[in-house]
């Protein structure tokens, strides 16, 4: 593992395409897009590569690497014809500007680049008590103030279900119990088997930090 500083010029074209990214996304969706698990994690990525502060790049690639690499293989997937979960038919979608399509490629290529941040950083193993109380904020969050699915007609880029407090579909909320008991169990399962599981296995992977990484 190096220590290095991290090059200025992925900062800079990093920073960049995030500068692209968030007023597209205002406009184009609204502030509470932000709310989202990975949009949360490119913003603070943006804070860690110039603070080249560990924990915020741990505790981002704790929160979204598993469920991005599900997004990942369903795009590799549905390029081949056989979509697993759907949940990236929107990126081949006509009707959707090919540039938008180019900014959400972020949810591929993320994952990778905090991996490879944490690598040059170091994995710090308070990620996971950081990561865990946000998750739960953004959660709890959207539940009582974003709208459940489907999106208005009068509105269909309106952000809804965000962060899947509602159900797996973003076409109708899920009956299968009372939606607070489905809100409870994305408290309790999120944590127990996404970001304690990851946790451990980068932990094991990645060295610690070195002093000046974040490991004050």
């Amino acid at each position: 593992m190096s220590h290095q500083t991290i090059p200025l010029w992925i900062k800079l074209a990093y920073t960049g395409f995030v500068m692209i990214l968030v007023p597209y996304y205002l406009h184009a969706y609204g502030p509470t897009n932000f709310l989202y698990f990975c949009d949360v994690a490119l913003l603070l990525t943006t804070v860690a590569l110039w603070s080249e502060n560990s924990l915020l790049a741990s505790a981002s690639i704790v929160g979204i690497l598993l469920p991005q690499l599900l997004w990942m293989v369903d795009f590799i997937g549905a390029l081949t014809g056989h979509s697993l979960t759907g949940m990236t038919a929107y990126m081949f979608n006509p009707v959707i500007p090919l540039f938008t399509r180019f900014l959400s490629f972020f949810h591929f290529w993320l994952p990778l680049f905090l991996l490879w941040l944490v690598g040059r950083l170091g994995y710090d193993q308070r990620a996971f008590k950081l990561w865990t109380p946000l998750a739960w904020l953004l959660l709890i969050v959207s539940y009582l103030f974003l709208p459940p699915p489907p999106a208005p007609a009068d509105n269909p880029a309106l952000p809804v279900n965000v962060n899947y407090v509602f159900g797996p579909s973003d076409a109708q909320p899920q009956e299968w119990m009372p939606p607070l008991l489905y809100l409870t169990l994305l408290l309790t399962l999120l944590p127990t088997l996404i970001f304690w599981p990851t946790h451990r296995v980068l932990a094991k992977v990645f060295p610690p930090p070195s002093a000046g990484h974040g490991n004050q």
